[in-house]
């Protein structure tokens, strides 16, 4: 097979007419030679962090979707899946991805639970992080959350970062707003990678440090803007990445997004390409192909430089999208799942009190921190309940693993004006977690959950909908586009109540990410993950 058109060599920064030859899906030659194709082709693009139990859905799923934009490869840590269902999960996900020519690879989740002040579904500590680093379809020590247990050495996290360094695995870190001497310890004890900064001079910070820095621009957390001018200086050793992408989000595009965005800054192309296609090949030894005589034919052929649009792609030389089609087959594979909690009764949510403050979650737009506001409680028979005049509403976090009593706190910036919202992704446990304007619409979203075993889902005075995700409670068995179709759905059915914010489900999933300062919610109550300790609601 050849391939014809403008050449575009990044690693020796060139761009020439000439053919690529293909055999045994492997580069065989490339000669510079005068063709009348005015098209591009190019390495293909890496997401070099996501989760994919994120985009709702499986890995074989989200390969059809990813090709159409040009992503050839993820880094992938299998963290959601399996702190639902421990090293089965991730077996699962490499399994089923291994059902498509796509390239996955998967991390050993280091952080399952993700802290012990929230029930999860299974454990994996250091012995299981040992049994799965061993195998070869296992790239890298997944993101160490426990920052706090790596600079206080904590012996499980400490072994868990040695196997890795045993077996020769990169670390990956996550370390939203660290500076100063924790910083220093934290890169010390070997984690290279990080990919939670959200401000231009912690990003520098940890780029002079000697960390990898990944620009994440995820369906919640975007920090893009705030950290793209760092790639003029230090673009050999930052990548791209999303992180988190929801499946409507994902049918529109992909790693190619954050590419023709940079472009339009004026940053230069061959920089941006370096990150997009190159470095996570380098950074975590992938088996993926640059371009180069020898290498895999994992390469895409492009209209310009400018938008990245797709026309085709390739992997191991296998045409897997053209022209508008994705080629990937349907994959095989069976429901796991782990919910095992009873219906709730609308007395369940109620939460007496005679407090005049209580501490709440400020939600901010776009982030996956908070900030923790002592506001005016409003309580009706003795029960604090919600405020839709103030946007202090009720919130909840329900064990999905076990009968047990829902925790409870109130949020601000949902914005809902009647009904409830609800989900069972609830980062990192994947308990369900609801936020609603009254304790029976609360109710009423959390039981449509727990009946579909899984799913998110919004509560009017009209009408109920849910997305159900029988696989694990956080993925669909569906393909793409109809998951796309029902979550947009959802998300305009959340915005009609009320909500302002640009994806209220993501945004919901995170008020549980603990590890993520500062006020959240774990099944277990109000957390402040600045000091790593609960918090009392109630404001004396």
């Amino acid at each position: 097979m050849i391939l014809r058109g403008n050449i575009v060599d990044v690693l020796n920064k060139r761009i020439f007419k000439g053919e690529i030859s293909i055999e045994n899906g492997k580069i065989s030659n490339i000669i510079e030679k005068n063709c009348s194709e005015d098209h591009f082709i190019m390495p293909g693009f890496i997401d070099a962090h996501i989760h994919i139990e994120s985009s709702m859905l499986v890995p074989s799923e989200f390969a059809k979707v990813a090709v159409c934009h040009g992503t050839v490869a993820t880094v992938s840590d299998p963290h959601e899946i399996a702190n639902v269902l421990g090293t089965k999960g991730v077996e699962f996900m490499i399994e089923n991805g291994k059902q498509t020519p796509f390239k996955f690879n998967f991390g050993a989740p280091s952080c399952v639970p993700a802290t012990s002040f929230e029930s999860a579904g299974a454990v994996i500590d250091s012995e299981g992080i040992k049994n799965l680093i061993t195998n070869p379809d296992i790239k890298y020590l997944a993101e160490m959350m426990n920052y706090p247990g790596v600079i206080f050495n904590d012996e499980e996290v400490i072994k868990k970062i040695e196997w890795a360094k045993h077996f020769n695995k990169p670390i990956d870190g996550h370390a939203p707003g660290l500076r100063g001497d924790d910083l220093s310890k934290y890169i010390e004890a070997g984690i290279s990678t990080d990919h939670e900064c959200f401000t231009y001079e912690e990003g520098l910070e940890k780029l002079q440090k000697g960390m990898k820095v990944l620009i994440r621009e995820g369906s919640a957390a975007k920090n893009f803007n705030a950290l793209i001018d760092l790639v003029d200086e230090y673009f050999e050793i930052m990548m791209f990445c999303s992180d988190d992408k929801h499946p409507d989000d994902l049918l529109l595009g992909h790693i190619n997004q954050l590419c023709a965005r940079a472009i339009a800054l004026g940053k230069d192309v061959f920089k941006v390409l370096q990150m997009a296609c190159i470095n996570p090949i380098r950074h975590y030894n992938l088996d993926v192909g640059m371009l180069q005589v020898g290498d895999y034919a994992d390469c895409i052929v492009i209209e310009d430089l400018k938008d990245f649009r797709t026309l085709q792609t390739y992997i191991n030389g296998e045409l897997v999208y053209d022209n508008g089609a994705s080629k990937i087959n349907d994959a095989q594979f069976k429901n796991l799942n782990n919910f095992n909690t009873d219906k709730k009764e609308v007395a369940d949510f109620r939460l007496e009190s005679n407090s005049d403050k209580i501490r709440v979650i400020e939600c901010l737009d776009g982030e996956l921190i908070t900030n923790e506001l002592i506001e005016n409680s409003t309580i009706i028979d003795d029960n604090l309940v919600s405020n839709i005049e103030t946007d202090i509403l009720k919130m909840t976090v329900v064990n999905r693993y076990k009968n047990d009593k829902p925790a409870i706190a109130f949020i601000k910036n949902f914005g809902l004006k009647e009904g409830a919202i609800a989900s069972s992704v609830g980062h990192d446990s994947h308990n369900i977690i609801a936020v609603g304007t009254t304790d029976e619409s609360i109710c009423k979203a959390v039981n449509l959950i727990i009946e579909h075993r899984g799913g998110i889902c919004a509560i009017s005075s009209k009408e109920s909908k849910i997305l159900p995700l029988p696989v694990a409670g956080i993925m669909s068995d569906k393909d793409a586009e109809t998951i796309g179709k029902d979550y947009h759905q959802l998300d305009v059915m959340a915005k009609s109540l009320g909500s302002k914010l640009n994806a209220p489900y993501m945004s919901l999933s995170f008020m549980a990410l603990l590890v993520i300062p500062s006020l959240k919610l774990s099944d277990k109550g109000l957390f402040n993950g600045n000091n790593f300790e609960f918090s009392n609601l109630e404001v004396s």
